[in-house]
């Protein structure tokens, strides 16, 4: 996957800055004892910086958070082989061999670095081993190593919302943001975005359109002061293959709630612990409730399946079936609910034409 560029821009200047190091020690050091060649020095920068570029590109997939975890681990690790040292474990090192080092001239040196050696290995290897259990836990486990303890999200900014392809060509999303309803930082992964660019490329004419009807949202709430959207690069191996697990499983390193129009992918979050903000259901939950009995005045647009049927629609785009009604195409009418059909398209209203009595 090709840098940001960004990075690249702090490649290079990290790199100007290694060889204008070098060439400084170049001319430091000219008339002295250690004279160094402008060509040594410019060698010198570039090796410098090579070897540290090379060193960025091998942890690549090693992000800030994983960095932070890292690093509270070490020092877990470190504490413990303090406290270990404390109990003077490296004497019983003296006197497991103290026969064999009272027959050597230098057993106080030999002592010396075998202690040193001990200590260093000690650190070493559990400072390496609190950084990896680190590593490999979850949030929760902070809360058992510091009891009463959690690390949570700012209440000021809002727990994260991830989102996935669907909801940002759903084109939604902006105006729930606005409402006021939901709070926190929108965030696309990396993938997602190719995902829509895929399909903006698409020889489809539907799927085409859908997608570039998503980037131009996407770009719309990235212009936007009052809405934060942040693309997450996502490009660590350890990341299933699956779309659908890879957006769960980022969803569980953020701590974010995922939002999506997908009904399969917001089973499989759900059952994975993951809270998930379906907007169909919050399209369902928003729409004013018609009962049966209910009196309603539609205006009827078109003909049903039935040859006597005709349709119209509720300001919030449910449909309703007029029995009977093929007449009165393109006029309102007062009708009446006789019954409610829930599908996976949505609500279904059938009615009749209401006669006064």
């Amino acid at each position: 996957m090709a840098s940001h560029p960004s990075i690249n821009i702090a490649r290079l200047t990290y790199l100007l800055i290694c060889e204008a190091a070098g060439i400084a020690i170049a001319l430091s050091t000219r008339g002295t004892a250690f004279e160094v060649s402008m060509a040594t020095g410019l060698v010198g920068g570039l090796f410098v910086a090579g070897l540290f570029i090379w060193i960025e590109s091998l942890i690549r997939g090693f992000t800030l958070r994983g960095f932070s975890t890292a690093t509270f681990g070490l020092a877990v690790g470190l504490l413990c082989a303090w406290l270990l040292t404390r109990v003077q474990i490296s004497s019983l090192i003296e006197l497991s061999f103290r026969d064999e080092l009272e027959k050597r001239e230098n057993a106080e040196a030999l002592v010396n670095a075998l202690r040193l050696a001990f200590d260093v290995t000690l650190f070493a290897s559990l400072g390496f081993l609190g950084a990896v259990l680190a590593l490999r836990g979850n949030r929760d486990d902070f809360a058992f190593v510091i009891p009463y303890v959690r690390f949570r999200q700012d209440s000021s900014s809002g727990q994260p919302i991830l989102l996935d392809a669907e909801s940002v060509i759903d084109g939604r999303v902006a105006g729930v943001m606005r409402s006021g309803f939901l709070h926190g930082r929108l965030v696309l992964p990396r993938f997602s975005l190719d995902e829509l660019q895929a399909l903006a490329q698409s020889p489809q004419s539907d799927s085409k359109q859908r997608a570039q009807r998503g980037l131009d949202a996407l770009e719309a709430m990235q212009k936007s002061n009052d809405i934060q959207v942040s693309i997450h690069d996502s490009s660590s191996p350890e990341l299933p293959e699956s779309t659908h697990n890879k957006l769960v499983e980022i969803a569980r390193l953020l701590g974010a709630r995922l939002m999506t129009s997908d009904e399969n992918l917001a089973k499989i979050a759900r059952l994975r612990g993951i809270d998930v903000l379906n907007l169909h259901e919050l399209d369902e939950a928003l729409r004013p409730p018609v009962e049966v009995g209910q009196r309603l005045r539609i205006a009827l647009v078109r003909p049903g399946k039935e040859d006597h049927q005709g349709v119209g629609y509720l300001p919030d785009g449910t449909m309703i079936v007029v029995n009977h009604a093929v007449a009165k195409i393109g006029t309102s009418l007062e009708v009446i609910v006789v019954s409610k059909l829930q599908s996976a398209a949505g609500l279904m209203v059938f009615a009749e034409p209401y006669v006064r009595r």
